[in-house]
């Protein structure tokens, strides 16, 4: 074997040699990606849980730091109670073999997340109504905040306190959130005076909502 044959043999070795440290590396970079790609969502996961948690005490915030009179409470009270009410109404209307499994509309929000079907009906309400998921957060979180202590009003009695209901809330809740979901209510409801009589949302108003203690 001579000198070229023997050199060639062992620039072949080498270059089987790097080619093979190549491959090494390549899976290396594929692991590193797969590494930072999964990392890259949990980062992302996590800001958003961080953002939706910086909301919702935002929102808290907001909503117990009203300087509202207790008329003016009652009134806001009032149009979120009669849009909740609302909602699990036409909810019921379209789910009619579910009433007896959707007696509030609690039961709904909590069984939407693994009922596609009542998610479904439950997002095509809303669509409806012109209203977002993020709207009923920020009235749900009224009432939890402040039905304890609130009263319904007829709408001929919020009439009779407060005659520009949306100049109230424009002017005095600066939290945007609950400002379009308090918004938004007062809209559905003033749009939708002629289908139910004011009696009729106070009897719907007993038979779903418990008595407060």
């Amino acid at each position: 074997m001579n000198n070229e044959t023997t050199t060639l043999i062992s620039l072949k070795e080498a270059m089987k040699r790097v080619d093979q440290k190549l491959q090494v590396l390549e899976a290396q970079f594929k692991e590193l990606d797969f590494t930072k790609d999964n990392l890259t969502q949990k980062f992302e996961h996590h800001s958003k849980t961080l953002a939706n948690q910086a909301a919702q005490d935002e929102l808290w915030t907001a909503v117990l730091s009203f300087k509202f009179t207790p008329m003016e409470l009652n009134i806001l009270y009032s149009y979120i109670i009669e849009v909740l009410i609302r909602l699990h109404t036409r909810v019921l209307e379209k789910l009619p073999d579910l009433v007896r499994g959707l007696p509030t509309l609690a039961s709904i929000l909590r069984r939407k997340v693994k009922n596609k079907r009542i998610r479904v009906v439950w997002e095509s309400v809303l669509e409806e109504h012109g209203m977002q998921e993020g709207d009923i957060t920020a009235l749900c979180t009224f009432f939890v905040a402040h039905g304890n202590k609130a009263e319904y009003y007829i709408a001929k009695v919020r009439q009779m306190y407060i005659k520009d209901v949306n100049f109230m809330i424009t002017n005095m809740v600066k939290n945007q959130a609950l400002q379009d979901g308090l918004l938004k209510a007062v809209q559905v409801i003033e749009k939708g005076k002629a289908v139910r009589a004011p009696e009729e949302q106070k009897s719907s108003l007993e038979e779903l909502i418990p008595a407060k203690r």
